[in-house]
């Protein structure tokens, strides 16, 4: 992977941003921003679950099937969900049709629903205090202590398809750590 490319526009991004215009746009305007809302980040954390063992992507070129098909996300919504609801999720072609990650998106937002203080206090609870950005990509980790202590507690509380590798692509996607690289303008 190439750590920084220049843009047309001349600024250094992150050696990912470049692949693809849908890229270019993730990173310069959403990767790594902070979301504090429950639904919001019910929804990264749905898709993230649903990017498991796929390219992000085909995942963030659904997103927009993805949020009609999940009621836009909202928690409460989604909580309701029933059988039927599956089936007419698994006979979406605008999705990622696997029972298991639509039927885990079900209990997660269950699970959320239940939760006293919502799913952003406890999501950010384990976001780590003053680290620095990485110089490079080879810096980037893949889990961390505190994406597993994340995982753990989510499974204990009865969240599903979020293990470590998977939270810590949410603690990035929605700027729990800035893993822009040094060089990036992006400068959260």
């Amino acid at each position: 992977m190439v750590d920084v490319v220049v843009g047309e526009d001349g600024l250094a991004r992150c050696g990912w941003a470049a692949s693809t215009p849908d890229y270019l746009d993730y990173h310069d305007n959403e990767w790594g921003r902070p979301v504090r809302d429950d639904d919001g980040l019910y929804e990264r954390m749905t898709l993230e679950a649903f990017q498991s063992g796929l390219s992000w992507i085909t995942i963030l070129r659904k997103r927009p099937s993805f949020r009609a098909a999940f009621a836009g996300f909202e928690i409460e919504k989604v909580a309701t969900f029933g059988e039927a609801d599956v089936e007419r999720l698994l006979g979406d072609a605008g999705i990622v049709r696997n029972r298991a990650k639509i039927e885990a998106a079900i209990a997660n937002a269950r699970a959320a629903a239940e939760l006293s203080g919502g799913i952003a206090a406890l999501l950010w609870s384990f976001a780590p205090q003053d680290r620095p950005r990485p110089a490079d990509s080879s810096a980037v980790p893949a889990v961390t202590a505190e994406s597993k202590a994340m995982a753990k507690d989510l499974k204990r509380r009865g969240f599903r398809f979020v293990g470590p590798t998977t939270a810590y692509a949410l603690m990035q996607a929605t700027g729990m750590v800035n893993d822009h690289v040094v060089e990036c303008f992006v400068d959260l």
